[in-house]
């Protein structure tokens, strides 16, 4: 048996997990997709998970676009610093609550289409090599594509799972009408 390459593995993987979440939802009755849920976490629905998938896929997009155009790209975006993400991880769920669950779904598949395309690109020694592109610093383009691929799919599996789990259940005191 041939084992696969990390890019393979990848590819793989993000795959692999972004099914999963698409079946986690499917698994709540239709009707039920849009419910909210009560919790103190920052996402609520499962539009709120997809959505705060989407825009770091287009963060990424826009750090690999200025990057390979020979710039820095201001990362994680520009005004906030990696220390306070967390507040760019709520102005991001502000800014999608008029979003339909429909437009979540249409808009983040898109958006993993397009970082599927980026990782296709490139071969096994581009994406795995540290330093290959000087936008990446002392990291490699494994690093940038994985925590925004599947690592970022396996932490949106769980939300999706609580929340499927809060609206199936019927928890009256958990889901929000």
């Amino acid at each position: 048996m041939i084992e696969k390459n990390e890019k393979e593995m990848l590819l793989f993987h993000s795959e692999k997990y972004f099914k999963l979440m698409f079946e986690i939802i499917e698994s709540v009755p239709s009707r039920k997709r849009k419910l909210s849920i009560e919790t103190e976490e920052r996402d609520k629905n499962f539009r709120d998970v997809f959505m705060h998938l989407y825009e770091w896929h287009a963060m990424l997009e826009r750090w690999y676009r200025e990057g390979m155009d020979g710039d820095i790209p201001s990362m994680p975006a520009p005004g906030y610093k990696w220390r306070n993400i967390h507040l760019l991880n709520r102005k991001i769920w502000e800014s999608y609550q008029d979003v339909t669950l429909n437009q979540a779904i249409k808009k983040l598949k898109l958006s993993h289409n397009r970082v599927i395309n980026l990782i296709q690109l490139h071969t096994h020694e581009e994406i795995m090599t540290k330093k290959y592109y000087k936008w990446t610093k002392t990291s490699n383009l494994y690093s940038y594509f994985a925590a925004n691929t599947f690592k970022h799919y396996v932490w949106a599996i769980k939300q999706c799972e609580n929340i499927a789990t809060c609206i199936k259940e019927g928890e009256a005191e958990k889901v929000l009408t």
